[in-house]
């Protein structure tokens, strides 16, 4: 298969260059930026000589439609709505890492402060977390990648938000990323100086992610929900630790909830349910498309309490995209995908 990534100089772009290098099946054949014509890839990350010499085009209709298959946009939002529609039209399946189709035309209009895509374009858009949406994933020609925090926290809440255990107006997410999540782009949030032996939490009430949360847990529920969201950033470049609240409506053990979850992703090969008394930290996934959880249902307070670790860059990005794509194409989802985590 013949693919296109677009935004080609961004973490994500890179992250998706990387991982198509282990893909046996597909041939990366053209990279775009909006910024740089005729610039050897290497030369902007030259972590990539002799293994990506490409060089990056200017996107152009015309350049991604011909001799392609499949297109991934990993550009800032607002870029691939006005791409993507020709695409589609023909017959190019595109696969969206950007937040550009993951809600509605309000939702979209509110959260993200810009035009949305036309509605027709919505509303074929698949959400790909494949672990909860894979047969609508393999019906897709275009594919919506979940945010990385919605990946961490959706995962994490997916088999409790199927049962009558909790109470599901009691979700607290509290969630800590790497720096790496806020881009390339240079930002007095990101300097050294200010981010060194620092935590912070940003965009309290306001974060993106949360309208996307919400929308998909609620789907996955069968009703309404909503969620106290809490965004911290610390001073680690990759990964993603969700520490997940919920008040239990039902007495059940730890035990018991973890044959729950084990049950749940038992055909998910990159969900990994910690044992009892263990939990997940970010390095135990770095670099790569796992998600690991741990739980534990606390007897004194009645809250079930779910620890939630991804990759933001791999599982939150183009490690998920790429999981979507084999999915999409009818091949095994874990194909070009399996890398042992990096450690330390």
């Amino acid at each position: 298969m013949r693919v296109a990534v677009v935004g080609a100089t961004g973490y994500s772009g890179v992250e998706v260059i990387r991982l198509l290098q282990y893909h046996p099946r597909i041939e990366l054949v053209k990279v775009f930026s909006s910024s740089q014509d005729g610039v050897p890839l290497r030369r902007v990350f030259p972590h990539l000589t002799n293994i990506f010499e490409k060089e990056l085009t200017l996107i152009q209709e015309q350049e991604l439609i011909e001799g392609v298959d499949a297109v991934f946009f990993a550009t800032p939002s607002g870029i691939s709505k006005e791409w993507i529609p020709a695409l589609i039209d023909a017959g190019v399946t595109c696969i969206d890492i950007s937040g550009d189709f993951r809600l509605d035309v309000d939702s979209y209009k509110e959260w993200y402060k810009k035009e949305p895509a036309p509605s027709q374009y919505l509303e074929q858009a698949v959400y790909g977390l494949t672990e909860v949406y894979e047969a609508k994933v393999k019906e897709a020609n275009l594919l919506t990648n979940p945010g990385c925090f919605p990946t961490a926290s959706l995962l994490g809440l997916a088999p409790i938000l199927k049962t009558d255990w909790i109470n599901q107006n009691s979700i607290i997410i509290d969630a800590k990323t790497g720096v790496s999540g806020a881009g390339r782009g240079a930002s007095l949030g990101t300097h050294y100086s200010e981010l060194n032996d620092n935590l912070k939490a940003y965009k309290l009430g306001v974060h993106q992610h949360i309208p996307e949360i919400e929308r998909y847990a609620s789907e996955i529920a069968g009703s309404p929900i909503q969620v106290t969201f809490t965004t911290h950033l610390v001073p680690m470049t990759r990964g993603i630790l969700s520490t997940i609240y919920v008040d239990l409506a039902a007495s059940k053990q730890t035990d018991e909830i973890i044959e729950l979850y084990k049950d749940y992703y038992k055909h998910s090969p990159f969900v990994r349910i910690r044992p009892e008394g263990e939990f997940p930290s970010t390095k135990e996934v770095y670099a790569s498309n796992y998600c690991d959880i741990g739980l534990l249902a606390d007897p004194r307070t009645g809250k079930l309490m779910i620890i939630s670790v991804i990759d933001n860059v791999v599982k939150g990005a183009a490690g998920q995209a790429i999981q979507n794509l084999n999915v999409m194409q009818g091949w095994d989802q874990t194909t070009g995908l399996l890398h042992t985590p990096i450690y330390p």
